[in-house]
């Protein structure tokens, strides 16, 4: 609940201070901390109303929104698109209530992913006890056992967990562009097993326990009156610290430490324990990626880490607008030569879609993506990404890979009308 000061008040202490300013130079003193308090108040925060309760649904019906038929999030009442600023001039709770939202959405992926998609949730890392925290990925039943094809699909960092690409698109644009859905129904569609990582599910979130204050050094040497003003000193300090927090942060939410989650801490870590566990032991004999953003750099990492493996078993790496960098990264000629063959990156441009473009660094071809939108590379160049792969099953023995075909601009305004 906002700390509201009446106006009558503030108007009091600008008084006070004017005449504490005519004073002795204690009194000046005093007059310059006042005025430091006053310039960290918003006065137009302090005339607001109160903050509602930070305090919300744990349902999409119970936000009062649905998904259509065409998967697009929209108000059960009037049928309107998701609105941010549900109350004005309440940016916090507002940012809070969208943050609500995407977890419920979360978990209603989470249900797409094994309710339509047929994935199964699989806990990780296997070896982790009862009392230590867990993380998950899905795969397709013949994940392991499909001797033809498999595809990884990881996406980028942030908020987003498995089977989204970008939380912004699902809650306002739509499921399809949103989420991993359209590629994992293809694939499977296609004969391809399936495996889905969550490499931002990283740590798992405990209140702290309150620590008990350390008893206070009974000097000897103090006389008990000095002793008395500093503890009432110390009081009142903490007292004023309080006041100011409590403004600042009128619902202090409840302190929390993370608890890593055992060989998966980092979205690198993730990807390399699904490599070692569970993707190098599948029987696939061509094996896909398709990495979004802060997922090329963690396979790239696996690449680094685990070459001869990954080389010898990967046929073919989709890249959407990648982030990772060969040089911070220290790739080797080995690594550079490989990504050449069997990498393409699908990036942001203003070019057609499949249009080359130019890059600074040695690693691999890039593509337009056929959108300036970082977040809608993955979707946008979902049809050129299975062409892509369907051309290195054609020769997965070749020396050297094609990139995508180049399209002219009118044919890529025609191929843009399904989307």
């Amino acid at each position: 609940m906002l700390f509201c000061i009446p106006g009558f008040v503030l108007l009091a202490q600008w008084i006070s201070m004017a005449n504490l300013q005519q004073g002795a130079p204690e009194e000046k003193e005093k007059a310059a901390a006042l005025k430091d308090l006053l310039s960290r108040i918003d006065l137009d925060e302090l005339m607001k109303k109160d903050e509602p309760a930070l305090d919300f649904p744990l349902t999409l019906e119970g936000f009062g929104y649905s998904f259509n038929e065409k998967g697009q999030l929209r108000d059960i009442k009037t049928g309107e698109p998701f609105v941010f600023n549900c109350r004005e001039d309440l940016h916090r709770w507002n940012q809070k209530r969208y943050e609500a939202l995407g977890e419920v959405i979360t978990q209603y992926v989470y249900g797409l992913l094994e309710n339509e998609c047929h994935l199964q949730k699989i806990m990780i890392p296997d070896d982790a006890t009862e009392e230590e925290p867990r993380s998950f990925i899905f795969m397709s039943e013949d994940a392991l056992t499909n001797p033809d094809k498999l595809l990884i699909l990881i996406q980028g960092s942030g908020a987003v967990r498995a089977g989204q690409w970008a939380r912004r698109l699902i809650i306002n644009e739509d499921l399809d562009s949103g989420t991993q859905i359209p590629y994992i129904k293809k694939a499977v569609d296609n004969g391809y097993g399936v495996i889905v990582l969550n490499p931002n599910e990283n740590y798992i979130e405990v209140e702290k326990t309150k620590e008990q204050p350390e008893p206070s050094s009974d000097s000897t040497d103090e006389p008990a009156e000095k002793r008395e003003r500093k503890d009432e000193s110390l009081k009142e300090t903490k007292k004023r610290c309080d006041v100011y927090e409590k403004y600042r942060n009128p619902q202090k939410e409840k302190e929390t430490e993370q608890i890593c989650i055992k060989d998966n801490s980092s979205p690198e870590e993730h990807v390399i324990y699904v490599w070692d566990h569970f993707i190098s032991k599948a029987n696939a004999k061509y094996i896909f990626f398709v990495a979004h953003s802060y997922g090329g750099l963690a396979f790239l990492e696996v690449l680094l880490q685990r070459e001869v493996e990954v080389k010898s078993r990967v046929s073919a790496v989709a890249l959407t607008d990648s982030v990772h960098n060969v040089w911070h990264q220290e790739a080797g000629k080995s690594v550079l030569d490989w990504l050449q063959k069997h990498c393409c990156n699908w990036v942001s441009s203003a070019e057609p879609l499949d249009t080359p473009v130019e890059s600074m660094l040695p690693d691999c071809p890039r593509v337009s993506a056929g959108t300036e939108r970082h977040e809608l590379t993955s979707w946008k160049s979902f049809h050129s990404i299975f062409k892509f792969f369907s051309k290195a099953l054609e020769a997965p023995n070749a020396e050297a890979r094609s990139t995508p075909t180049v399209t002219t601009r009118s044919s890529n305004r025609i191929k843009h009308e399904d989307f």
